[in-house]
Order: C-alpha cells, then structure tokens, then sequence
C-alpha cells in the first residue's frame, strides 16, 4: 500500500516570476497531482476490509503487550492447543483421565508430568493438623486394629450358683486367694478394608 506524495512541485512554481509561463497552473498539473492522490488511495484497505485486499502489519512477538495490532500469524502463534493447555495448566497442575493413559506431555502436547499418586486418593490441604503438608502420604488400605484401638467391651461368663460342686473361681474367693479366669475367645484379627468410596482413574502431576 503506497503513501501518497506530491507529484507536482507547486512551492517552486510559487517562486517563480508572475512573468514566467511556468507560474501558470495547467491541466496537466492537476491531473498529475490527482493521479497520484488516486495511485495512493486506491492501494488502501476499506476499513470494512475484504479477503481480496492486502493488508502490511508487522506480527508482534509472544510477549507484546501494547496496542500493537494483533496480525492473524500472531494469533495463529499465540493461541496454538500447546498454548492455551499450558495456560489451564500451570506447574503443579493434576491432570485426569478416566479412559486413555498416554502421558499429558503427548496427549496435550506441552510439559512434563509424571503418573502421581497411585492408588491414593487426593485431598484438600489444610491449614494446620493431619493434611497441613503438601504431598504427603497418610492412610492404608487395611488397618489391623491394636487392643487400645478396641472399643471398651466386657465379657460374660457362667458360674455355679446351685448345689453343685464350687467353681474354681468361687472356691478362690472362699479362702481370699484370687485366681484368673478367661472366657473363650472369637474373631479372626485380620485386617479390616480401610478403602473409602472411590473410582479409578489415570492421574498426572505437570512439574515443568
């Protein structure tokens, strides 16, 4: 697109002599001077623009942040997938997936992650307590429970109490001596499952 520029030298034509012929302002000026102003008007785009119609910008770089005019290759630049992924996830960032295990680096085609948390469960980090440490591994899956661990419970049994022989426990008692008794005994202590509800899926932790 040409700029327009005078064509015809009317600041030299002032100087000269109202004497001279070349003073005189003919035809042939004008029509020089308004092919020119028509040479350069034409080369502009409408403002409405068309597809037919070139238009000269330079394409600003990634980080340009003024009113620079945005060209069509700095789009196409700025906001390739690669782009927008790494913007919805940032460093630090999980990733799901629940049908496809390729690693995010391909499947989204930025970063590098690495398979985070298997079989573990997120949560929340709290401000201070259990969960007040960022990636740190808390919980089993099964739990054996210890005897402090045991609700408090008793046990019955039976004695004696007709005119049968004496229990050895009531014979104990009878001289003041103590003796201990068991009651029989159940349960297997087998670990017992310690899984929340919960579904597996493909996770991903983006760490550059």
């Amino acid at each position: 697109m040409a700029n327009y520029t005078i064509a015809v030298g009317w600041s030299g034509k002032d100087a000269l002599a109202d004497s001279d012929a070349g003073k005189v302002i003919s035809g042939a000026d004008f029509n020089t001077e308004f092919t020119a102003v028509q040479t350069a008007v034409n080369t502009k785009a409408d403002l409405a623009g068309s597809a037919s119609q070139a238009f000269s910008a330079t394409t600003a770089g990634a980080g340009t942040n003024t009113t620079q005019v945005a060209t069509t290759a700095f789009v196409t630049s700025a906001l390739t997938a690669a782009t927008i992924n790494a913007l919805v996830y940032p460093v630090g960032s999980i990733y799901f997936n629940a049908a496809v295990s390729t690693n995010p680096a391909t499947l989204l085609g930025f970063g590098t992650w690495v398979a985070y948390a298997a079989g573990r469960v997120p949560v929340g980090k709290a401000a201070s307590g259990t969960f007040d440490t960022l990636n740190e591994e808390q919980g089993a899956e099964t739990h054996t429970l210890s005897i402090a661990e045991m609700p408090s419970h008793t046990h019955g049994y039976q004695k004696h109490t007709g005119n049968s022989a004496l229990s050895i426990h009531d014979i104990s008692h009878t001289v003041n001596s103590y003796a201990n008794t068991q009651t029989t005994s159940t349960g297997g202590g087998t670990a017992h499952n310690n899984i929340q509800p919960s579904i597996t899926v493909y996770m991903w932790r983006r760490t550059a």
